[in-house]
């Protein structure tokens, strides 16, 4: 099921065939402003409702439709979550914009565009000749944040783990973009993170140049505190030999290599979950 949950969701959000009211993270803000609110968060408890609702939700939908119509319904919820999941076409959106600024030489716009495609990288003290490599990298750590983490958790929890990634990746960010000082957010978050970014971090080393990364993705995983962004874009870095910069006033080269080998890693995730569905290890 989950092979084929992924397959599906790839391609809805390729085709851009969901709508924007149905992005998941659409529906989790509505489901903050219904439910919850900012100020009522304050108190832990709220959090971990707040956070938990939804998987819960979830669990006990999957556990009621179970052996339905010899588990066709089963397979149509997967199916259903995983096209929420992976929609995201506000960071579609952003990344087409940023591209359209460089190519017409619009540096103001490439940096407005470059800080709504990842709002936790700080670009004050970029440089225009450096901007094409930072994107480069909110692109691996996107791919990784809004793609393979979902991935993962879908292919080892079910829809009941994607759900609780993607809840606890809003209320993070969230708790980043309006400075709400949520407890409890940044550190399920991190936990989150910690074994996934490691595992598709070595999937850059394996997609990318082995030697140059192999190294780096030892060090930083061998760190238990790392950040999850740290250890993405660094070994993608070192995955991929970046072309020198062009005389254009936003070089977008560096930040297409990095998407290439993003694409590549993910393929190289797609054909693992094959293999291992193939062979029975995953149903």
């Amino acid at each position: 099921m989950a092979l084929f949950a992924l397959l599906i969701a790839i391609l809805v959000e390729r085709m851009h065939l969901l709508p924007t009211a149905w992005q998941f993270d659409v529906i989790l803000a509505q489901y903050h402003q219904a439910l919850f609110g900012d100020k009522q968060l304050r108190a832990r408890v709220m959090v971990v409702i707040a956070l938990l609702l939804p998987a819960i939700s979830i669990w006990t939908l999957s556990w009621v439709v179970t052996g339905v119509l010899w588990g066709a319904v089963s397979v149509l919820l997967w199916t259903a979550i995983a096209v929420l999941c992976f929609s995201h076409q506000q960071q579609r959106l952003a990344f087409k914009c940023y591209i359209q600024a460089a190519c017409r030489g619009d540096i103001q716009a490439c940096f407005n565009y470059a800080a709504q495609l990842d709002s936790s990288q700080c670009l004050a003290s970029v440089t225009e000749e450096d901007l094409g490599e930072e994107v480069g990298q909110s692109v691996a750590w996107i791919n990784y944040r809004y793609y393979g983490a979902i991935a993962l958790y879908l292919i080892i929890f079910g829809p009941v783990g994607a759900v609780l990634y993607c809840t606890t990746r809003f209320y993070s960010e969230l708790n980043r973009t309006r400075s709400l000082n949520l407890p409890l957010v940044d550190t399920l978050q991190f936990i989150l993170d910690w074994l996934p970014c490691r595992i598709f971090a070595f999937g850059y080393v394996l997609s990318g140049h082995f030697r140059q990364s192999l190294s780096t993705w030892v060090n930083l995983s061998i760190d238990p505190k790392a950040g999850a962004r740290t250890i993405i874009t660094q070994v993608a870095l070192k995955a991929e030999t970046l072309p020198e910069s062009s005389s254009a006033p936003i070089c977008v080269q560096s930040t297409i290599a990095l998407l290439q080998l993003s694409k590549r890693n993910f393929i190289l995730l797609i054909t693992v979950l094959s293999l291992l569905t193939i062979f029975g290890v995953v149903n």
